[in-house]
């Protein structure tokens, strides 16, 4: 019998978070998934002792420290940080407060870099340490869409590319994943695909990329997208 693999999702509350963790755990995988404060019912209460929750604010290190050390108590073959929030949408550089812009900046790309640095002892060997990130971050692609958001993405990528730089671990697989445009609260109802279709792809990714090692930035089909 194969070993069951094990998978740490931050921010699985709603959305790409919670149908990852339901795709995975669909698959056989032992998951904790975690939330930012008591969770109303998700549906993966019927998993059983297949899952197992945790809280975790990535913004607050109150709740971030006995976190990790919670965490650090077990090792997966994937962590995947998918924390993230639109932002002012409607603003641009030249009207968004100041206030706005670091609480952007912090939750979409400092704070997850941070926790990542935390959780490195938590990811196996041969391991996936994985980003959501999003094409909005690609500076190859801007389009002008988003610009606060999509600068918040390039962001994490630019921290997440710097973090592999001086990582020691070579046998570690860090992926920046594009979910693709998704029907998500934050994707809307007119966004291209649905969150089964989506997260089917991302666990694909996962699945594959498993001792690739590495760092790919990497849509939910597998696609290389342009920094």
């Amino acid at each position: 019998m194969p070993e069951q693999k094990s998978a740490l999702i931050i921010g699985a509350s709603r959305g790409l978070g919670l149908g990852l963790a339901k795709e995975l755990l669909g698959r056989g995988w032992q998951v904790t998934a975690t939330v930012r404060g008591v969770a109303k019912t998700t549906g993966l209460e019927e998993f059983g002792n297949q899952v197992r929750m945790d809280v975790v604010d990535i913004n607050d290190l109150d709740t971030v420290a006995p976190f990790v050390t919670r965490a650090l108590d077990h090792q997966y073959d994937v962590v995947f940080i998918n924390a993230g929030i639109s932002g002012p949408e409607t603003k641009t550089a030249a009207d968004v407060t100041p206030d706005e812009i670091a609480h952007l900046f912090m939750t979409n790309a400092i704070a997850p870099v941070r926790l990542a640095e935390m959780l490195l002892p938590a990811v196996k060997p041969d391991g996936v340490l994985a980003f959501m990130s999003s094409i909005l971050g690609s500076v190859s692609l801007a389009s002008g869409y988003a610009p606060l958001y999509s600068a918040s993405k390039a962001a994490l990528n630019s921290l997440t590319k710097a973090f592999v730089a001086g990582l020691k671990r070579k046998d570690l697989t860090v992926l920046t994943l594009h979910p693709g445009w998704v029907r998500t609260d934050m994707g809307g109802a007119n966004a291209d695909i649905d969150v089964e279709t989506s997260v089917r792809g991302l666990a694909d990714v996962l699945e594959k990329k498993l001792g690739a090692g590495g760092h790919e930035y990497l849509d939910y089909t597998g696609k290389t997208l342009p920094w």
